[in-house]
């Protein structure tokens, strides 16, 4: 038995993930051991609900991941923690599945987030509508941006039978955005400071998470698949243009028996020699286009493993980097590796979107797509990926020689075997 609360809002922007940094920090300094989840397909918010709570956040969806993965990370947080929180994704009943999907499956209460800041008594009907539409069960409101005392008043009585679990006031720095979402952690030089502020300033009725229920997760043991990585070396770009993965990911290549090793390509570092595989995450190449034209050993280096036939996933910024050219949101166009014929251009409005599955020989790699550049090349698609729900045509998936690329992040425990077929060369 385990608290366990999903933090979820009426829409985006509403500021589910300040207040879920906010009351995982809290509860640490409480003496709490914390575990935090991301519903839904993201990057950037699960690396500062990490940075708030010391422990791994990982990803709850019950398409992408699938209710047994789920059940089984929820198992496994449950037995080492005292309270988990699932930070939902945009509105509580947005997506097919929802985060009030997520909810119902495991049991959760929602915790809801409301923007309060343009509302008072309004608040109640916004909450007893999230509540009864689904319904789910609301454990209580988070309410943020309140601006007074007499403020946060106002909004108590409105909610009638629920109770307001906490408040929030105006921030006056709140955390900084970019193109694709918050910015990195570990590019705020007081981020630290900045979550032990949203804490300290987190009215939290104490009585009320005490009387909050526990919830049951089940166990679920956890499966290992077939060790078809054995004895191979995996080498994976990670620096401040290649950061975006599941961790996950990581976790199934070494339960795939692989050997992880790690390089900078904004280092100018070659591809290691030992590597028998290459692995080219999303991030932000536009960020860094000229540093990456510059990186003569890198291009060198990955040039080199193509010829040789190394195979090489590359997933959206991935990609990008691997193309002719990238042109930046200034216009600015920066050579790149030139392993995908085409050009890169970043876009002023998003270009992709959604959950997706790739079909293979192995069964559907599901994942999803996030972003803002569009690749223009002659190269005709290997294959595409289906969106989820519609079933129409999504991403392409483009093969040059050992290459594999495409705008789409695959998660791969959801096709093991699909994944390890990636990462072997060809029979062919």
């Amino acid at each position: 038995m385990v608290k366990a609360l999903l933090v979820a809002a009426v829409s985006s922007g509403q500021g589910k993930t300040t207040v879920t940094a906010a009351l995982a920090r809290k509860l640490v300094r409480m003496g709490k051991r914390v575990r935090v989840f991301k519903c839904g397909p993201d990057f950037i918010d699960p690396m500062v609900l990490e940075r708030a709570s010391g422990a791994p956040v990982r990803s709850l969806d019950l398409w992408i991941v699938g209710q047994e993965l789920c059940s089984q990370q929820l198992s496994q947080a449950a037995a080492e923690a005292d309270v988990i929180l699932i930070e939902g994704v945009m509105g509580l009943y947005d997506g097919t599945p929802s985060s009030a999907d997520l909810a119902r499956a495991f049991g959760v209460p929602v915790m809801a987030v409301i923007d309060a800041g343009a509302m008072a008594q309004t608040a109640g009907a916004l909450v007893h509508g999230l509540r009864d539409y689904g319904p789910v069960e609301m454990a209580g409101v988070i309410a943020n941006r309140v601006a007074s005392e007499g403020h946060a008043k106002m909004v108590a009585t409105s909610l009638r039978d629920i109770p307001l679990f906490a408040t929030l006031p105006k921030q006056a720095k709140s955390l900084p955005e970019r193109h694709l979402g918050l910015v990195l952690p570990d590019e705020v030089a007081d981020i630290d400071q900045l979550l032990d502020d949203l804490a300290g300033q987190l009215w939290f009725d104490e009585a009320a998470w005490a009387s909050l229920r526990d919830v049951d997760i089940a166990q679920a043991p956890a499966q290992s698949p077939a060790p078809q990585l054995a004895g191979k070396t995996i080498a994976i770009a990670r620096d401040e243009a290649f950061m975006f993965l599941y961790p996950a990911n990581l976790d199934m290549l070494g339960a795939l028996g692989a050997t992880l090793t790690f390089f900078s390509p904004l280092a100018n570092a070659a591809v290691p020699t030992e590597a028998d595989a290459i692995y080219l995450p999303g991030g932000y190449p536009e960020l860094h286009a000229e540093r990456l034209s510059q990186a003569a050993t890198w291009r060198d280096s990955i040039r080199a493993a193509h010829a040789a036939g190394t195979p090489i996933v590359a997933e959206c910024g991935g990609m990008m980097a691997l193309a002719d050219t990238l042109a930046d949101k200034s216009g600015a166009v920066w050579n790149m590796a030139g392993l995908l014929p085409g050009a890169v251009a970043m876009q002023p409005r998003l270009a992709g979107l959604g959950s997706q599955g790739l079909p293979t020989p192995q069964g559907v790699l599901r994942g999803h797509t996030f972003h803002y550049s569009k690749l223009d090349t002659k190269v005709e698609p290997a294959a595409y990926t289906i969106k989820h729900p519609s079933a129409i045509q999504g991403e392409a998936w483009y093969r040059v020689g050992s290459l594999t690329a495409s705008y789409f992040h695959a998660y791969f425990p959801s096709n093991p075997a699909a994944t390890a077929a990636l990462f072997l060369r060809s029979e062919t």
